[in-house]
């Protein structure tokens, strides 16, 4: 099922590895994007990626590291009228604990606020990872909590801190808004595991994978554009390389009802919202 309009997207982030791959595949389907950057010097390469496109693409230059506030965030997005929103930043284990808390919490959590108290904007995808949860799904087996939580304790741990809380910030969010009688907006919660810069296959795992693994950023990029293109996507789709082509897993995915949330304390998560 797909989305028939030409949505302008929000691309947060938009100099990172996934985005710079994302970028070319929705200005491929006519879409627009505003990719927000920190630094005005890769103004020039993200430009240049709209090129033979037909979708336009634009960037706006504002730092993340300084968005504390959701009326921080609102003021872009009632400047570029996004449709959809893309959060693909993060602070990437640069400036120690407090930036990763700055960008990947505190500026994460004020643009899902703002997003998601805007009617216009109709989907939000989130770019989170793997292991991003409190609680253990059913499908995992021993060694993938034991992996998960020695990825979250010891490797990872204030980035796993600061995604776990903006990964419940939108969950919460979303069943508000979805309880307020939106029954349209997709909450999307894109969740690789380990990242490589290796050639993309087009083969994947989704939904109910091992907490163990790794999936090219380019697949990432493919996964995200296929999800968002879509209007029936909503909820945790954790990814891994695999054996089924994008389009299959995902329809494959859908038709199964998959939860990828569950195993989570979904009253905790969602008491955050009222």
């Amino acid at each position: 099922m797909a989305a028939t309009s030409t949505p302008r997207v929000l691309l947060l982030g938009g100099h990172g590895k996934v985005s710079l791959l994302l970028s070319p595949l929705l200005l491929a389907k006519h879409w627009n994007i505003t990719s927000v950057v920190r630094n005005k010097d890769h103004e020039a390469e993200i430009l240049a990626l709209g090129k033979d496109k037909p979708g336009q693409i634009e960037v706006l230059v504002d730092s993340l590291d300084d968005v504390k506030e959701t009326s921080q965030a609102q003021k872009v997005i009632d400047k570029v009228k996004p449709d959809y929103v893309v959060w693909s930043a993060g602070a990437g284990g640069k400036g120690g604990p407090s930036r990763t808390k700055a960008v990947d919490e505190i500026a994460a959590k004020a643009y899902i606020s703002a997003a998601l108290a805007t009617p216009s904007v109709s989907k939000f995808m989130m770019v989170s990872y793997i292991a991003s949860r409190k609680g253990t799904p059913p499908w995992w087996s021993e060694e993938d909590k034991t992996a998960a939580d020695h990825a979250n304790t010891n490797i990872l741990p204030h980035y796993y801190k600061a995604k776990v809380e903006a990964d419940e910030h939108l969950e919460a969010l979303a069943k508000k808004r979805l309880d307020s009688g939106d029954k349209t907006f997709q909450a999307i919660n894109l969740r690789p595991g380990t990242l490589t810069d290796a050639p993309g296959t087009g083969k994947v795992i989704l939904g109910k994978t091992t907490a163990r693994g790794s999936v090219t950023r380019e697949d990432v990029a493919r996964v995200g554009a296929v999800l968002l293109a879509r209007n029936d996507t909503r909820g945790w789709f954790d990814l891994l390389e695999g054996k089924d082509d994008i389009e299959d897993a995902i329809d494959e995915l859908l038709r199964s009802g998959h939860n990828g949330i569950e195993g989570e304390d979904l009253d905790r998560i969602y008491a955050r919202a009222s």
